[in-house]
């Protein structure tokens, strides 16, 4: 069995130091690897970015993290992932990355996503540049998602799992408003999940939202704002 914990929304400042550590020194007790499902920073500045660095540093599990729309807001996104990576965490945008943990093989493809709505109630690519643009950076993230998951078809995982920040569905924004659903996930990322295949989809974003969805396909996908899970982390046992 795989156990995997997950959160995302943390939005860590100087102020919030050392109010993940403790907690998060439980993991090897109970998890083999730590999701960080985006906005892991206020601002998206490197110096919020060291913040969470010094919590996730030397956990005695793997650490594998997207950024999120607030931890690109500086637009200093490359400063933020370098300190991230130099604690040890692995970031991911449209890639994959295989860790193992107590003998386990868990496969991790990973994107920020981008938002756009769902099917019935969606953006197209058509008209002016910028609606077209917008359309066109949420299905290149979600082609990213699909071929990171596809590589890993190949690697002989335990589990493949689905790690963005955006939603994949709308079940799990059910209590946010439906008038940012556009803003906050896109269908295109579940046929992504869909089409390539895994075993679950983990998102954050939705802080009104609510913890638990399915894709179309029958992925289990889990929403781990930290707003919506209540806790440091939660963590999911997949055989």
């Amino acid at each position: 069995m795989t156990r995997v914990a997950a959160v995302g929304d943390i939005h860590m400042g100087p102020e919030s130091q050392g109010t993940l550590r403790l907690a998060f020194e439980t993991l090897p007790d109970c998890a083999d690897v730590l999701l960080l499902a985006g906005d892991l920073t206020r601002h998206g500045t490197p110096e919020e970015a060291r913040v969470v660095a010094r919590e996730i540093t030397d956990l005695g599990v793997p650490v594998v993290a997207v950024l999120g729309n607030h931890d690109h807001h500086a637009d200093r996104a490359d400063e933020v992932t370098a300190v991230l990576r130099d604690a040890g965490a692995q970031v991911l945008e449209g890639e994959a990355t295989v860790v193992t943990h107590g003998g386990e093989r868990i496969g991790v493809a990973g994107t920020k996503g981008f938002g756009g709505g769902f099917a019935g109630r969606c953006a197209g690519e058509f008209g002016e540049p910028v609606m077209k643009e917008f359309v066109r950076y949420s299905r290149l993230r979600a082609d990213s998602l699909r071929g990171a998951l596809e590589e890993l078809a190949g690697n002989a995982c335990d589990v493949r799992i689905a790690l963005t920040h955006f939603s994949p569905v709308p079940d799990t924004l059910a209590g946010e408003p439906l008038e940012i659903y556009p803003f906050l996930g896109s269908y295109l990322l579940a046929e992504a999940i869909d089409s390539a295949g895994a075993d679950l989809a983990v998102h954050g974003h939705a802080h009104s939202g609510t913890e638990h969805g399915l894709t179309s396909g029958g992925v289990t996908v889990r929403n781990v704002a930290q707003p919506v899970i209540g806790r440091a982390f939660h963590v999911y046992h997949l055989r």
